[in-house]
């Protein structure tokens, strides 16, 4: 989950779908039997964009010059350094830093896997397992090395005690088996199609299991788990910061797909409620770096001496990420929002234009699919595959699948939004609902419609803005809408508990969409406490497509069946999409270099590093 910003990109206050994996590879090729195969990388439809013998990633550099600090903001707060398990507030970064994975997947090659704990990979013709082969060299930071019962431990840690996702991920691993203390396969269920398995799995963070004798791995806890990556935590205070300290001794330190990563000696991040203050944070000197998620802020709030005089730089950072799906989502549960003309009635009063105008000065881009910027967003009539696949369900379907274009509703001026009211009431009304003292209400319960919105206070008050016309435009049609700015905390425990009518919630989505799905949209998730399936929704044809999706072989037949999904979910009008970003937008002081490179890859601050003192602007001496 995500804590979303009122005009801008999202932020982690727990675990995202996959956590962020810091990039690496180790590469040999091993003696095999003839039955298997094994490879140096894992790609599901194309050949790998680094070959064996590469030196490193074209996003990083090599050269990159080591030491230094660099202090970033985090929001909200923590109790837990496990953010894998459901309870608790948990940081990822203890995770994302201190520990390795079995494979990487880079930033510009998303549908390979590359080696780090796991050197090459075991998988056979009939793609019934995957084996992981671990480097000889790998350990962790007590020196004791990673083998294969820590990745079963891992494994099994997180399916039998970690967040109900984890059980949805890995449903077809059959079992897990120890071949040596070096080799580890996992077996999959038979007539298993799920072609993107194996890199899911080689995406594990790795336990040691002698560090958990004893405790409980669904309990939260602030000790520090034993680690085997780039990086220790040093020290920290719970909900006000981290300190990582570089740990000199990293086993993969040489390894190509390392050079250039992780080259600060410190990494901080403190911790702030609200994303509006880190701004002056960053003026004063208190924090080195702020991404920005507020346009008016970006555009308005940097006309100062610090920025004018070079100490502080303003970059915008082009990425090839999938969109994040920045939403205002129905809770389904809701009696009032189980039918669809309601839902979609309720979307026409959004007015994104006059939001992008008024507010946003027109940075952004309103989200219109699921998987926006992926490549392969529902648009225009359904054809070819796309087609095909949905004709199977022709019957479950409504027919707008069919016959209408997916399609934001535009509010140009105020006649299109008069003529968007209008339209709304003719739904409403074909619902069961119409005006009784002046409130649209519904004739059989008597019931007025109204409703909750809930959002957190990492925003500030920035999404009031927002909501205002919103709330107006519903006020004309009789019905009353209410927005609650809730603690980071308690939103997330009400979200957790369904505990909500509508909430502006993110979801940041991966640019292969895969086994995740069925845990965010499918009708097996909806009714499990702490799912990511907020809303709650049961669409048995949406189930049959993620079905799809995940046992596609052929790159065609995947891409079809997620434009698909993406239709369905659209028509149903389950969300109110918001708006999107191409680019990261990121402030820094001037004392910090990264690789310049035709790479979309965003904003990579563990490939940055420092400058030498000499090398800063006078200015930026002075500060320092």
């Amino acid at each position: 989950m995500h804590i979303p910003s009122a005009d801008g990109r999202m932020r982690t206050i727990t675990i995202n779908k996959k956590i962020r994996l810091w990039l690496l590879s180790g590469l040999l090729l091993l003696p095999f039997p003839a039955t298997a195969e094994i490879l140096p990388q894992i790609a599901l439809y194309h050949h790998p964009k680094y070959e064996h013998d590469f030196t490193h990633f074209d996003y990083a550099d090599p050269q990159a010059r080591k030491g230094g600090r660099i202090v970033m903001p985090e929001y909200g707060g923590f109790d837990n350094f496990n953010p894998f398990i459901f309870k608790g507030n948990a940081t990822p970064q203890v995770a994302n830093l201190s520990l390795d994975s079995l494979g990487i997947v880079p930033a510009d090659d998303p549908a390979t896997v590359y080696p780090l704990v796991a050197k090459a990979f075991d998988l056979p013709e009939d793609n019934s397992y995957v084996g992981f082969l671990l480097d000889e060299r790998a350990k962790f930071q007590d020196g004791t090395p990673i083998t294969a019962d820590d990745v079963i431990f891992s494994y099994k840690a997180l399916t039998e005690k970690g967040q109900p996702l984890y059980k949805v991920y890995y449903a077809d691993v059959e079992r897990v088996e120890k071949i040596n203390p070096r080799e580890v396969r996992f077996y999959f269920k038979k007539g298993s199609q799920n072609k993107e398995l194996p890199l899911i799995l080689s995406q594990i963070k790795i336990y040691s299991a002698k560090d958990w004798e004893g405790l409980d791995f669904s309990k939260p806890s602030l000790r520090i788990p034993l680690g085997s990556g780039p990086y220790r935590l040093e020290k920290y205070e719970p909900g006000r910061y981290l300190v990582f300290r570089r740990n000199p001794d990293y086993w993969a330190k040489d390894l190509p797909s390392r050079k250039g990563f992780f080259n600060f000696d410190e990494v901080r991040f403190d911790y702030y409620q609200d994303t509006t203050v880190t701004l002056q944070a960053l003026f004063a000197g208190s924090i080195d770096v702020r991404e920005e998620y507020i346009a008016k802020i970006w555009v308005t709030g940097y006309d100062n001496r610090p920025v004018k005089e070079g100490r502080i730089i303003k970059q915008e950072m082009a990425h090839n990420n999938a969109a994040v799906l920045q939403m205002f989502a129905f809770n389904l549960r809701k009696p009032q929002f189980q039918d669809r003309r309601v839902r979609q009635a309720i979307a026409l009063a959004f007015n994104f234009d006059w939001a992008n105008d008024k507010l946003f000065y027109n940075q952004y881009r309103r989200l219109y699919s699921y998987f926006t910027n992926t490549g392969m967003e529902a648009t225009g009539l359904p054809q070819g595959k796309e087609l095909a696949i949905l004709n199977r369900y022709r019957r479950q379907l409504p027919d707008e699948v069919f016959t209408t274009v997916p399609a934001n509703p535009r509010h140009k001026d105020f006649k299109e939004t008069r003529r968007h009211l209008k339209e709304a009431v003719k739904l409403l009304r074909a619902a069961g609902y119409d005006f009784v003292n002046g409130k649209m209400t519904n004739l059989k319960t008597g019931e007025p419609l109204a409703f909750e919105v809930l959002s957190n206070s990492a925003n500030g008050n920035t999404f009031t803005r927002v909501m205002l016309p919103f709330i107006n435009n519903l006020a004309k049609i009789g019905i009353k809408l209410t927005f609650r700015n809730l603690e980071v905390n308690i939103f997330k425990n009400r979200l957790d508990n369904f505990d909500f009518d509508m909430a502006i919630i993110s979801y940041g989505v991966s640019r292969l969409p895969g086994n995740e799905q069925a845990e965010m949209w499918g009708s097996a998730s909806a009714d499990v406490r702490g799912s990511y399936n907020i809303m709650g929704i049961k669409n048995p044809v949406a189930d049959q497509l993620i079905k799809g999706l995940i046992a596609a072989q052929e790159k065609d037949d995947y891409e079809a069946y997620v434009r698909a999904l993406d239709r369905v979910l659209l028509t149903e009008n389950y969300m109110i999409p918001q708006w999107y970003s191409p680019a990261q937008r990121v402030a820094y002081h001037n004392k910090f270099m990264f690789p310049h490179s035709k790479v979309k890859a965003g904003f990579q601050p563990m490939t940055w590093w420092a400058k030498p003192r000499q090398e800063r602007t006078t200015n930026e001496k002075l500060h320092y």
